[in-house]
């Protein structure tokens, strides 16, 4: 097995590393290019992306006609890990949640009109989208077959109806993709809708208070009362609204993965900076122990971390859903992001627990990491039945 990176991807990584390094992370340092939502302002946000797209890093995951980079999943991998050593890096790059998981599942089962009406704004930095799926109870969570939302055909125009919440980015997208239901069919039930912000029948209810920090645009609750959408409008068919889940959320789970390792591994440089320089009892804290023992212990679950992301990414470019792979990596990163922020803060005592550094910012971030694009247990459940049905093959090589 080789685990070098083509010269094209290395050189790719490297310029991302070095543009986080001399552009993202003194803008970071600067409270003054916060939001009220702790996320970057907008004036430093739009000045960023117009030196990242001059330095050729823009859309890394679109391809090259689009006006993005080209690079597959397995080459977005380590360049994903290398932009999240800031908090700010994903969206300075065009590369943020929700945005990405949008833009490549438009590119690969929109039609050409509907990847120049809604896609191509995206990878243009011009809108930015959401995707609206999860409903409050008893709706659909984790479990897209409760979606309650209802699309009723009128003539040439589907009439919608229900709600949504918790839709990430929905304050600010201009552009949305939307489930709902079109039939009682077990598995061609949903169906899958473009709507734009400035069409009448929907409206937000309200900006979700969260423990934070937010993304740009928040979590938001919908209200939609007979929104119109026109056939033109429906994404791959009437009825293929699971499959288009199934396309979008697996690549979309393991983008997030291959930034929370970067975050990881950020908290960990931190941490490892301060315990190489403080000192206590006459010995520093990093050649203590105890402390060896953390650091050790983190290093080693983010390496376990970035292979399993890799793994995953090598077998969705096979064309395979890797629903097994991108659950592993899913429940495993979220862990490791989680404990090495955890960490980190412990040992930093204080400082860490403090605003002086961005730790307590990416300890509030993590918790979500259990809990977004399906909870923990969720993912732990599918790989149960997996290995119920495959044995010994669970672990069986390619």
């Amino acid at each position: 097995m080789d685990f070098t990176l083509p010269p094209e991807i290395e050189d790719y990584r490297r310029r991302v590393r070095a543009f986080v390094e001399e552009r993202i992370l003194p803008v970071e340092a600067d409270r003054a290019n916060w939001d009220e939502h702790e996320n970057i302002a907008q004036e430093p946000l739009r000045r960023l992306r117009a030196e990242a797209k001059s330095a050729g890093l823009w859309s890394l995951q679109m391809p090259k006609e689009r006006g993005g980079q080209g690079l597959g999943i397995a080459g977005m991998a380590p360049c994903y890990e290398e932009m999240n050593r800031s908090i700010f890096g994903p969206v300075v790059f065009n590369s943020a949640a929700p945005d990405d998981g949008n833009m490549m599942v438009l590119n690969k089962v929109g039609t050409e009109a509907q990847k120049e009406r809604w896609l191509q704004p995206i990878i243009d930095g011009k809108v930015r989208s959401a995707f609206a799926m999860t409903e409050p109870s008893p709706g659909g969570g984790s479990d897209p077959s409760m979606i309650a939302t209802k699309a009723e055909r009128r003539g040439d125009r589907w009439v919608i109806s229900g709600r949504k919440w918790f839709i990430t980015g929905a304050g600010e997208a201009q552009h949305f993709i939307l489930m709902a239901r079109t039939s009682d069919d077990k598995r061609k039930g949903l169906t899958a809708f473009l709507f734009d912000r400035d069409q009448p029948g929907w409206e937000i209810v309200r900006r979700i208070p969260i423990m934070g920090p937010e993304e740009h645009g928040g979590h938001c609750e919908l209200l939609f009362h007979e929104l119109e959408v026109p056939d033109e409008n429906v994404l791959m068919n009437v009825g293929d609204g699971l499959k288009l889940t199934q396309i979008r959320l697996g690549p979309a789970r393991l983008t997030h993965c291959m930034r929370w390792t970067g975050l990881a591994k950020r908290s960990m440089e931190i941490a490892a900076d301060y315990v190489r320089e403080r000192e206590g009892f006459g010995i520093r804290l990093a050649d203590r122990e105890s402390v060896q023992w953390m650091l050790g212990d983190i290093a080693m679950q983010i390496e376990i971390a970035r292979l399993l992301v890799m793994k995953a990414a090598w077998k969705l470019n096979t064309g395979d859903f890797a629903r097994k792979e991108v659950s592993m990596a899913k429940v495993h990163v979220a862990d490791t992001l989680h404990k090495a922020v955890d960490t980190a803060i412990q040992l930093c005592g204080a400082r860490g627990y403090s605003k002086d550094t961005v730790l307590e910012w990416i300890y509030r971030y993590a918790r979500q990491a259990k809990l977004v694009d399906g909870a923990s247990e969720v993912h732990k459940m599918v790989l149960s039945g997996i290995y119920l049905k495959e044995g010994d093959g669970f672990w069986g090589w390619p």
